[in-house]
This record gives C-alpha cells, structure tokens and sequence, in this order.
C-alpha cells in the first residue's frame, strides 16, 4: 500500500503548485495538523492521485460540484489549479453551464463571478 501521505503532498504540489502548498503547510497548527492530514492523505493521496480520470477532467468536475454545492471558497484555488491540470477557460465555463441547469443559474453565476475575478488575477501575475 503506497504511503497516502507522501503521494497526497506530491499530488497536492502538481495540481496546487509548490507556492500554495507552501503558505499553507506555513499556516498549518496543532490545531488543524490532524485535518490538514485526513485531506493530504484522502482528497490528494487517493482520489486526485488516481489515474482513473485525468486531472482536466477532475478539476471541471471539482469546480462543478463546488458551484453546485455553494462551496465558493475554493473556487479561486481550483481555478488557480486549472493551469497544472489542463483545464481550460472553455472546460471551465462548460462545467458552470451544468452547474446553471442541475444546481440552479444563481449558483453558477456567482462561480463564474469568481472565476473571472481568479483569471484576471492570474494574468496580472498575482500568484496568491
């Protein structure tokens, strides 16, 4: 059985990128060290690790189901992502169509609100 952690923290690094990752092992407490673990080890560890679905395909579904389940904090994160998984601003726009139709249009909006806000950012250069 691989070593969840350490497949979770690289996993984490290719799709997040080493700056983020960084703030926030940095930010990281006794606290929140056992969380901080559980998602390492299980959203990064296994189920991005997984090759049973590419990464595009695996961050349209992740804003999605975030939009849809107004989750919106992530949201930038994910997009910010997008630039390791492949994703594009096209993919992404398809995934909030969904989200509009299945989970409701005010919900959708509000993600691409977002996502647009996170792009301009990005091609600002700001690296957040």
């Amino acid at each position: 059985m691989p070593d969840r952690y350490q497949t979770g923290m690289r996993t984490r690094r290719e799709v997040l990128g080493d700056a983020h990752v960084d703030r926030a092992e940095a930010a990281k407490t006794e606290f929140d060290a056992e969380f901080q673990e559980l998602i390492t080890e299980s959203a990064w560890g296994r189920v991005w690790a997984s090759d049973a679905i590419s990464r595009r395909e695996r961050s349209m579904l992740t804003l999605a189901l975030l939009a849809a389940t107004g989750n919106f904090d992530e949201i930038p994160m994910h997009i910010r992502a997008t630039a390791h998984t492949g994703a594009s601003k096209e993919d992404v726009i398809e995934a909030f169509q969904h989200v509009a139709i299945y989970a409701g249009v005010p919900r959708a909006n509000y993600a691409i609100k977002l996502a647009k806000a996170t792009y301009a950012e990005m091609e600002a250069g700001d690296e957040r």
